[in-house]
């Protein structure tokens, strides 16, 4: 564990998801592989298709709509029914379609394997001090076994603006009912994590499972208040 800022009290922990609280790589590859399998099955014309061809629909989502990235789900929604528009779809057999693909991506999304380590820390973090989930991704907390723990969990789109943007930061300090310099966030991400939470006056936790070095890191622009590469070294903090 390593301080470079005072800590002030911390009375509530918000916490990122992906490749905070768990790794996120394996889950993600699995679903975007069965997602695939799932458009080569849902018509003929698909079976030869492979991430590219589905890519390719959601570089033209972004390109009508520019700030769809603060949305994640809705913008594979989208890049799912244009594809669908494309090959002859009507409007609503594409939408139903989307649904569909939407409904299968999200069972596998979920799928992940949570460290036991991860369940016992935050089972124990939750006893002491009210605890958010902040995500600028897609799992559902509630559908991977981590609902119990958080008292709410805010996602980019729904939610406001993605991370590094102050909307979500904000939001969950108004929710709590705290002042934000008495929250502590947690994330893997030195922009997004770091620099979103202390823009938006909030502590910052680093989590570095990786043994990177913080002076080398190109992201770096603000210090995190501290450091861990454990997530049970928070149980010290509070």
């Amino acid at each position: 564990m390593h301080f470079y800022r005072p800590l002030s009290p911390i009375l509530a922990i918000t916490f990122d998801l992906d490749d905070t609280l768990y790794d996120n790589h394996p889950v993600i590859d699995k679903t975007e592989e069965e997602v695939l399998r799932f458009v080569r099955e849902y018509d003929p014309r698909f079976n030869h298709f492979n991430n590219e061809d589905l890519y390719a629909f959601r570089r033209l989502v972004e390109e009508q709509e520019p700030d769809i990235y603060h949305d994640i789900s809705r913008w594979r929604w989208l890049s799912s029914k244009m594809m669908l528009c494309h090959y002859g779809y009507s409007k609503d057999a594409a939408q139903k379609g989307a649904d569909d693909i939407m409904a299968h991506f999200t069972y596998w999304r979920n799928r992940i394997d949570i460290p036991q380590s991860t369940h016992e820390t935050l089972r124990q973090l939750a006893e002491k001090v009210p605890l958010v989930a902040i995500t600028n991704g897609n799992a559902e907390p509630e559908a991977c076994g981590l609902g119990q723990y958080f008292q709410f969990v805010l996602k980019a789109g729904p939610d406001g603006r993605s991370k590094p943007f102050c909307d979500m930061y904000r939001l969950a300090a108004k929710r709590l009912e705290m002042e934000p310099q008495f929250i502590l966030h947690v994330g893997d991400n030195l922009l997004t994590d770091v620099e979103g939470a202390i823009n938006s006056g909030m502590q910052a936790c680093w989590i570095n499972t990786n043994q990177k070095t913080l002076m080398e890191e190109k992201e770096v622009r603000l210090l995190p208040h501290v450091e861990i590469s454990r997530l049970d070294s928070l149980l010290s903090l509070v």
